[in-house]
């Protein structure tokens, strides 16, 4: 079986970790840095920085801070915002990042997808989809969330992944910040329809909800922001949870 691997998130704005709920009301979370340093004592598997502004504001990711990042922390990190060119994409990996994440940019032109996969490995490409429930299925949104596509979340991630992507952040907009638990059965349909992995994202409130998404989401990864950053679930704990509970991960 493979491992599960936990990862914690970074909403970058201004330089700076916040966190909100269904993506707005947002409230400072500290120094990504010192965070980011924090969480690796803590047994962290891997992070995650996503200028959450970038897309929207038309800017790009922080190449300066990635730069820092890598100069302080020893396990896996991929970084997104505003990641539209093979480029852009070149300067942050080769400034230490081991991921990009792309999500608005993939959806205008998929074909960026195959264009990073095939310059640095499909292992380095990670494809971002935020997606709401509604009466005709899940519905993808881009920019932060702020504009819906009517794209299916399904078939935009099967699509995804045939154009390179090496795995599917899945964030439900919905559960976002609610702490009431990840999607199950669109994370279990994900699971299903993929042969990558597929990170659950939103919902995390309490350790029996990564079990959920491991057990009965299928997740490959589960990845959570506000409940790390303030406490309320430590790391290690949860790792010796969820090997506990008959989850194969890194203790």
């Amino acid at each position: 079986m493979l491992t599960k691997r936990i990862i914690a998130c970074f909403d970058i704005k201004d330089g700076r970790t916040v966190k909100g709920t269904n993506f707005i009301d947002l409230r400072e979370a500290g120094d990504p840095i010192e965070l980011a340093q924090k969480y690796i004592k803590s047994g962290i598997d891997e992070l995650v920085f996503l200028d959450i502004s970038a897309s929207l504001e038309s800017r790009s990711t922080l190449v300066e801070l990635v730069s820092e990042i890598a100069e302080v922390i020893n396990v896996p990190f991929a970084v997104g915002g505003g990641i539209s060119t093979v480029e852009h994409a070149q300067k942050l990996l080769h400034n230490g990042a081991d991921k990009v994440s792309i999500n608005s940019s993939a959806i205008m032109n998929p074909q960026l997808i195959t264009e990073i996969a095939k310059s640095f490995g499909t292992q380095s490409v990670m494809v971002a989809i935020d997606a709401k429930a509604t009466n005709d299925g899940w519905q993808v949104y881009t920019h932060g969330g702020s504009r819906c596509t009517e794209m299916d979340l399904f078939q935009w991630a099967y699509m995804a992944q045939e154009h390179g992507a090496g795995e599917i952040l899945f964030t439900s907009m919905d559960h976002d910040g609610v702490k009431n638990g990840f999607a199950i059965d669109a994370l279990s349909k994900l699971s299903t329809i993929l042969t990558i992995p597929v990170i659950a994202s939103g919902g995390a409130g309490k350790k029996e909800h990564f079990l959920e998404a491991f057990n009965e989401g299928h997740a490959d990864a589960a990845l959570a922001a506000s409940v790390f950053h303030y406490g309320n679930i430590e790391i290690n704990d949860l790792k010796k949870y969820l090997s506990h509970n008959g989850i194969t991960i890194r203790l």
